[in-house]
């Protein structure tokens, strides 16, 4: 489903930005709302996403669609080739004579996605930002799933089958282009489509992780909590400056916006807190909680309780266990802590007090036997 408005089918311009007129160049730029965005972007070039191939990049490199920050706009940078667009961009195409001088209906250029982690798309944005009369006038995305590392020959081989995730659809330029999924499907690579040709800045893919529980069986001893491994944020008190899915991200936080920050808590009694399921089932045995670049705006203390939804009933209070009990925390400091036994659980939640922002949280363990069965099971029902 889409969450981008419908384009005048009558007025292929309809969906058209105005020319800079100068300025800020995201003054007009049309955003949206969108609840997947929460998730982890499985397109995340810092995790190891890449785009593999492209049929066409004249004016910009398809290397750009996946760059983390927003695209930026210089009026005045231009190349030999023309106008130089911090996006994926085409030539204009061509008909087959004077007397056909449009494409075809079917004709348009394509690019190869390999994402950082397989698994489940819940959203995906398609953004055109400062692409105002040379974005394209539909797109559309499919995805499949490859083991190993397929190349380009390898995707786009006769065989392999590609589920349509967005159909053929009008997009608006200089704009956030949204696209609810709802494939429950395991998935590895995407081909974005863009009809006839055209521009596109940023592509975000959202979902969950589903990692393969054989490579986890030769980690061993894992990140429990990681999005790369099947970790997923469930609730949180706060959400005001940024998502607390960076807490699990894989990688170190590079600057103080890259973690979890929430407002400044003015009632007393009360504090912050990020609810957390697991990659499965596991035994955790020890914890990292990272307080890098948050330095006047860092927690004062946290405290981390487990639940075991095998055991109880995470909705329930009764059900929650301590694990680390309320502990001081410095700024812009890592912190580890060895449990002084293993500890089961599928949930967890990590409190702040009384506010105040964390970078990262590991949690060290390995799966116990029903925790690699489930995740056998949903393994198998998404790859069917």
């Amino acid at each position: 489903m889409t969450t981008t408005p419908a384009a005048d089918p009558t007025d292929p311009h309809a969906n058209d930005a105005n020319p800079y007129g100068g300025g800020d160049p995201y003054a007009d730029y049309r955003g949206g709302d969108f609840p997947f965005t929460s998730l982890v972007d499985l397109a995340d070039r810092r995790f190891g996403a890449g785009v593999i191939a492209a049929n066409d990049e004249f004016f910009a490199e398809r290397e750009n669609l996946l760059k983390p920050t927003p695209a930026v706009f210089d009026p005045e940078h231009f190349g030999h080739k023309g106008k130089i667009m911090d996006g994926w961009e085409t030539r204009r195409r061509r008909g087959a004579d004077g007397e056909h001088p449009f494409p075809t209906d079917d004709e348009h250029d394509w690019a190869l996605i390999r994402l950082a982690a397989p698994g489940v798309i819940r959203g995906v944005i398609v953004d055109t930002a400062h692409f105002r009369g040379n974005y394209p006038q539909q797109v559309t995305v499919e995805a499949t799933a490859l083991p190993g590392s397929p190349g380009p020959e390898d995707l786009l081989a006769d065989e392999v089958k590609w589920e349509e995730l967005v159909p053929r659809t009008p997009v608006r330029g200089h704009a956030a282009n949204g696209f609810e999924v709802t494939a429950e499907r395991r998935f590895t690579h995407l081909r974005l489509k863009q009809h006839p040709d055209g521009g596109i800045a940023r592509l975000r893919v959202y979902g969950e992780v589903v990692p393969d529980p054989e490579w986890l069986d030769v980690l061993g001893t894992l990140d429990l909590a990681s999005v790369m491994h099947g970790g997923t944020v469930e609730d949180a008190s706060d959400r005001f400056y940024s998502s607390p899915t960076q807490i699990i991200q894989p990688d170190l936080s590079r600057k103080m916006d890259d973690g979890w920050e929430n407002r400044r808590r003015r009632v007393k009694g009360t504090h912050d807190w990020v609810r957390f399921r697991l990659a499965a089932q596991g035994e955790i045995r020890a914890v990292e909680i990272d307080t890098a670049y948050l330095k006047g705006n860092s927690a004062g203390w946290a405290a981390l309780h487990g639940c075991d939804a095998a055991a109880g009933d995470p909705a329930d209070d009764a059900s929650w266990f301590e694990i680390l009990p309320r502990t001081k925390l410095q700024p812009d400091t890592p912190h580890r802590f060895v449990l002084p036994r293993r500890v089961t659980a599928t949930h967890v939640r990590l409190d702040v007090f009384p506010d105040g922002g964390l970078a990262r949280m590991r949690l060290h363990g390995d799966l116990t036997e029903a925790g690699r069965a489930e995740l056998v099971r949903r393994f198998d029902a998404l790859n069917g």
